[in-house]
């Protein structure tokens, strides 16, 4: 976890270490780092406790320690991170904007979010989290464009109010275990002991924290002029690593420490869920900016997790088979999201490195002059819209399998799908079919580089798609577990 953050130290240090050097160096790190992520992810599967534990005395007066572990929830997410760091670092390699703080930041960033997914202390939990987001609005005003300033500073504001209702919800958490700890094993295996209203105020502090990072309606409008001014790869580590952050909250805090309360009150996060998968599509459909479109696209993917716990939260323990169903589906879909969403986002920024322009209405034609480029944006598109053998089908046809089956309710967000799939088929027509006009004229194509990249994620959901069984098995245990958790007593 801290091999990125050692290195980055070294590159802020030898001031004498070319650009290039300093390029090469951060793409060897993140390689390692995924061959040691896999590694993780191998050693975990089918495990139904915490591997790779590590514990170590922290402030042992009030019940915190640096404690870390891996499970079925975790693993998936940390090779995730690993993935989308080193296809960042390969992206980035001949980028000669100041490469060396932008690597030493963005290493320091990658051990920030692997010490989120891989915390099993709240306080640990929220450190790394509040780093996370130190560094992103480092990304944004110092590697972004537009109003970068401004965009990144309302990144910052929302996103630290969020993380100080997290703060609130924490302590909450500590005051009312037997004993006092914050550590997270503990808190689950023992559970919240204060009054009902408490545990209603807890949750809602941890909801209103983790909904702001996800983000849900109607905490989202920080998100589309974060990704509309951040740098390409800024945005890919934005909507796959940082977002994933307040649903993987969802499942490893607020779900399994306060049971009884999330089920109170899952009916308020399905219908959240359900209107941010909604609104989320329409949203998107109205955009004339492709990377304000893909933002909008993650209010809506990221609903349909919101989605799922809450019908998780209804289902009972009658329904066993569905809450499990749509706890994997929820994490099945953090990682279909951050692939397919990180592609796109990739595609998005060539649009504007080669043109200066997001606009759809400034392209038209792209098929002819970018034919690689095209089909890349094309099989993304697909991928996000659901169709099968892609991850993403994956992922909502267990959460709806799970959620319908919890309450018939969720199929009211249904109509998400066809929206989604509406206004990408639109994008697509728009912009890679008919004359070759506008800026389209010339339009180089993507390099050999930048094909591998975005076609090494997308070959990733297509494996997960087409063999799904291998991820399905790593997150089986904690899905299990955390189902008989929220499913109470029969």
């Amino acid at each position: 976890m801290f091999l990125p953050v050692a290195v980055a130290a070294v590159l802020a240090l030898t001031r004498s270490m070319s650009g290039r050097a300093a390029a090469w160096v951060w793409l060897t790190t993140s390689a390692v780092e995924l061959a040691l992520g896999i590694l993780v992810a191998v050693s975990s599967a089918d495990a139904p406790a915490l591997r790779w534990e590590e514990r170590v005395e922290w402030m042992p007066t009030v019940g915190t320690s640096y404690h870390l572990g891996v499970d079925g929830f975790s693993a998936p997410l940390l090779l995730l991170t690993d993935v989308v760091f080193l296809a960042c670092a390969v992206w980035a390699i001949r980028d000669r904007d100041r490469p060396r703080p932008r690597a030493a930041l963005f290493l320091f960033l990658q051990t920030a979010c692997l010490g989120v997914f891989a915390a099993q202390d709240l306080l640990v939990f929220f450190v790394f989290f509040d780093l996370s987001i130190v560094g992103m609005y480092f990304v944004i005003a110092g590697w972004g464009h537009g109003d970068r300033q401004r965009s990144a500073l309302r990144f910052f504001l929302y996103t630290f109010l969020g993380s100080l209702a997290l703060l609130l919800g924490f302590i909450g958490l500590y005051l009312g275990s037997t004993p006092h700890t914050f550590d997270m094993v503990e808190l689950t295996r023992h559970g919240f002991t204060g009054t009902p209203l408490a545990a209603g105020a807890v949750l809602a502090a941890l909801v209103v924290g983790f909904a702001v990072k996800t983000p849900t309606v109607p905490f989202h409008s920080w998100l589309p002029p974060a990704h509309t001014d951040a740098p390409s790869i800024g945005s890919v580590v934005l909507a796959s690593v940082l977002l994933k952050m307040g649903t993987y909250g969802f499942l490893r805090i607020a779900m399994p420490m306060l049971p009884d309360a999330w089920r109170s009150f899952a009916w308020v996060i399905l219908i959240v869920g359900i209107v941010s998968v909604l609104y989320g599509a329409l949203v998107a459909l109205a955009q004339t900016n492709v990377k304000r479109l893909i933002a909008f696209t993650s209010v809506n993917h990221m609903g349909y997790v919101v989605l799922a716990v809450g019908a998780a939260g209804l289902a009972g323990s009658s329904s066993a088979q569905a809450q499990q169903l749509a706890i994997t589906g929820a994490t099945v879909q953090m990682v279909s999201h951050g692939l397919i969403t990180g592609a796109l986002f990739l595609l998005a920024g060539v649009l504007h490195d080669r043109r200066g322009s997001y606009e759809i209405s400034d392209y038209s034609g792209l098929a002819k002059p970018a034919p690689r480029f095209s089909g890349l944006f094309a099989v993304a598109a697909f991928a996000a819209l659901g169709i099968p053998g892609f991850s993403g089908f994956i992922a909502e046809f267990q959460i709806f399998a799970g959620s319908i089956g919890a309450t018939a309710v969720a199929a009211i967000a249904l109509p998400g799908i066809l929206i989604t799939a509406a206004l990408f088929l639109r994008t697509v027509q728009r912009m890679l079919s008919g004359p070759t006009e506008r800026l389209a004229e010339g339009f180089p194509d993507v390099t050999a580089r930048e094909t591998a990249t975005v076609g090494t994620l997308l070959l990733l959901s297509l494996a997960i798609g087409v063999v799904p069984g291998p991820l399905l098995e790593l997150i089986a245990p904690a899905a299990r577990q955390l189902a008989a958790l929220v499913g109470g007593p029969a």
